[in-house]
């Protein structure tokens, strides 16, 4: 299977998209780039058999909900939320065609947990967040199969 270069993933998309919205930090970089793929294998842009959209396989109901209960509370971050869109009134469908949207999203859903994030190169502990914040105790993510994932996220 084929997919996208997980270096230039994470420094040509991940790290210019959260600089831009202003939560970038090499933890957020790390944490975005092991969830990219874990999700998806930075291959499918919408979920076989689901209806997660994008490199980061956010559903379209966590998408809306940010915006709706999350965003209007952050008005400078929803407005460079619209930037990266480049949309006044952005859809979940935009994930999957617009990957600086679908990983801007991402990084929102992550920013709503209230612990802080691991240390940048701490696969283990960055693969438990995922677990924890990201896909969730009912979602299918191994969090310690997914730690070499989250290694090769940290060594891009």
């Amino acid at each position: 299977m084929s997919g996208l270069n997980i270096s230039q993933f994470k420094h040509l998309v991940v790290r210019p998209v959260v600089t831009q919205i202003g939560l970038g930090t090499d933890a957020a970089v790390n944490l975005l780039t092991g969830t990219a793929l874990a999700e998806s294998g930075l291959v499918w842009l919408a979920q076989i058999c689901g209806p997660a959209l994008g490199l980061f396989q956010m559903e379209p109901a966590t998408h809306d909900d940010c915006w709706k209960t999350f965003l209007p509370g952050q008005p400078v971050l929803a407005d460079a939320l619209r930037r990266v869109a480049g949309r006044s009134t952005p859809d979940a469908g935009l994930m999957a065609s617009n990957l600086a949207y679908a990983c801007a999203m991402a990084r929102v859903k992550y920013y709503r947990a209230l612990p802080p994030l691991p240390a940048a190169n701490d696969a283990a502990g960055l693969s438990a967040y995922h677990k924890q914040h990201y896909n969730t105790p009912l979602g299918a993510a191994d969090a310690g199969r997914n730690v070499a994932l989250f290694q090769q996220a940290i060594n891009a």
